[in-house]
């Protein structure tokens, strides 16, 4: 009887429609409906609600934990929610709730839904929180929601689980707008002002000859890229590079050059001109740069001799670290992110037994210069509901510790053929809006081997980005093929002359059409007075008569989050 049982538990078509509550028995009163492959699974007192937890034990991988096959829909959005509770294993672990869809071809697919990392068991029940939406592209004939993450050999209590069906999530048109009416609408208030033109003329002034043209010259919201520093600074191919950049962005950010394994690969040999070359070419065109990063916790990311040092000494070489590349790129640089990706990796804080020691980098480098705008920055936050709740606490963590953090870096690297689900790009962004802190946007993409595909994709989620009151800023991670680290599938050109692929024409079209303003009015309709709403940026106002500029009529000003009135008089 248990062998049927367990045989019709695991094949789960996903077919109908589901609302409310998916899981079973997610409050753990019994182990009805949890199926715990390759570990053991006890009741015990010990309990976040209710009479009972699950304790989990026996583990051989930090994937084993408490399992449920549940059936879902695709298209649809889930809520999910559950605790855990370390019961050993020492800090820095990572909790996580996993969905793992079995496709046709017996393939699988993972998602981690919900995580928080860095805990202990000191830190008792943790609450996991987070969302997905079934991808409707994938042949899904299984899904399976489950607790994971404890290193191997570390027994967890699972507790308080829950599944619950939200609806549909449209993720917009494939085509025509590609946005919805909300986009278009909430760009409009939140990316324009209003230009109110006033006109007086001279007697004998024939209004019929008479232009006024109103020309956007530079966009204020920062548009930018990751720069690859060696094709920057080359001289072949590298001068296509450069123009492109200059041409089309406003911001960038050093992909590589001013990390610290690139900066001093081995200790005391040090390279900072490769960075600073291109920062100042970079900025010679009125571009601004980015500052990543001071430090990376991510173990596979620290320089093997570094890894040769602990306590004191080991604080001292960081603490010289951030102040001397503070100090080379001081009035260089607007933004740095300080310590990347920590909550995916805490080798700093493991490595000094000292948890905190992420809020003393920030303190390190606000001292340093208390005019430079700092950032955390991570992944899986925006892109998809992974650490976003996680990513949140951070954030709160670190404002009110008063460390002088600025804003929260949200790297948003979409899966390979991942169609951006925009309304959960949206509800995770509102998610971390809780925080109070601005949002930049720091390494954008999407994978997509059919360009125009590709192009849908960008389109997609600049929109949903540019429309958000949270963002204040959005940064490409490469847009080359031959300088982007996931190849042709993600550029928006290729090939040695950087020839615009199909998503390179349709994200131009968006910055540098559909986002500028120009407007150009005969006199004789417009009147004395007339309106343009543009976004905001610098202006040029231009008189022309018959077709010829008016010489010493032109006026420039910089159009910012109120109106501007540029008042015109037409001699005769």
């Amino acid at each position: 009887m248990g062998k049927v049982w367990l045989l019709l538990l695991m094949v789960v078509v996903v077919v109908g429609e589901v609302r409310g509550a998916v899981l079973r028995n997610g409050g753990f009163e019994s182990l009805s409906g949890w199926d715990c492959w390759n570990i053991q699974c006890y009741l015990n007192s010990d309990r976040h609600s209710g009479q009972h937890s699950a304790l989990a034990t026996g583990r051989n991988n930090y994937w084993e934990g408490p399992s449920q096959m549940i059936q879902v829909s695709a298209g649809h959005s889930y809520d999910v929610s559950g605790w855990m509770k370390l019961l050993g294993g020492g800090g820095g672990q990572t909790l996580m709730l996993e969905i793992d869809y079995t496709l046709a071809d017996n393939s699988h697919h993972y998602e981690t839904v919900a995580s928080s990392s860095n805990k202990s068991p000191q830190d008792g029940w943790v609450h996991l929180s987070g969302a997905f939406t079934v991808p409707a592209n994938l042949d899904i004939r299984a899904t399976r929601f489950y607790f994971q993450g404890p290193k191997a050999g570390i027994q967890f209590l699972a507790d308080d689980a829950s599944v619950t069906d939200t609806g549909h999530s449209s993720s917009g048109s494939g085509s025509g707008s590609h946005g919805n009416s909300h986009s278009h609408s909430a760009i409009d208030q939140l990316r324009k002002s209003n230009i109110n033109v006033r006109i007086t003329t001279a007697a004998g002034v024939n209004k019929n000859d008479i232009t006024i043209r109103v020309t956007q010259t530079k966009k204020a919201f920062p548009f930018g890229t990751a720069v690859n520093s060696w094709k920057y600074n080359a001289n072949d191919a590298g001068g296509r590079y450069r123009d492109f950049i200059h041409k089309h962005f406003n911001w960038a950010v050093p992909e590589n050059a001013l990390k610290w394994p690139t900066i001093e690969p081995n200790r005391g040999q040090k390279n900072y001109d490769l960075a600073l070359n291109m920062i100042h070419g970079l900025k010679s065109h009125g571009i601004k740069v980015r500052g990543h990063n001071l430090v990376w916790s991510v173990d596979q990311f620290v320089q093997g001799w570094l890894k040769n040092l602990w306590g004191n000494d080991l604080r001292a070489v960081v603490k010289a670290h951030i102040q001397e590349t503070m100090q080379k790129t001081r009035g260089l640089l607007e933004h740095w992110d300080v310590n990347n990706e920590n909550l995916h990796g805490q080798w700093f804080q493991n490595q000094l037994h000292d948890p905190s020691y992420n809020l003393e980098l920030f303190r390190i480098a606000h001292a340093q210069d208390s005019g430079i705008k700092l950032f955390l920055n991570d992944y899986n936050v925006v892109a998809n509901w992974g650490s976003t709740n996680d990513y949140l606490q951070q954030a709160q963590q670190f404002k009110g510790a008063g460390v002088g953090l600025y804003g929260l870096g949200a790297q948003c690297h979409f899966g390979v053929e991942e169609d951006p689900d925009v309304n959960g790009v949206k509800q995770r962004l509102d998610r971390l809006a809780q925080a109070g802190l601005p949002i930049w946007v720091t390494e954008l993409d999407v994978v997509a081997q059919d360009e125009n595909r590709r192009a849908d994709f960008y389109e997609k989620v600049l929109r949903t980005l540019y429309s958000h009151p949270a963002v204040e800023g959005i940064l490409f991670w490469g847009f080359w093929d031959q300088a982007h680290w996931r190849g042709e599938a993600a550029a928006l050109v290729r090939g040695n002359n950087l020839d615009l692929t199909a998503a390179g024409r349709r994200v131009l079209d968006l910055l540098e059409r559909q986002w500028m303003t120009e407007d150009s009015r005969d006199l004789a309709h417009a009147g004395s007075s007339y309106s343009v709403r543009g976004f905001h940026g610098d202006y040029e106002v231009q008189v022309l008569n018959k077709g010829q500029e008016v010489a010493g009529l032109r006026q420039r000003f910089t159009l910012g989050t109120s109106d501007h009135t540029p008042t015109l008089h037409i001699p005769g």
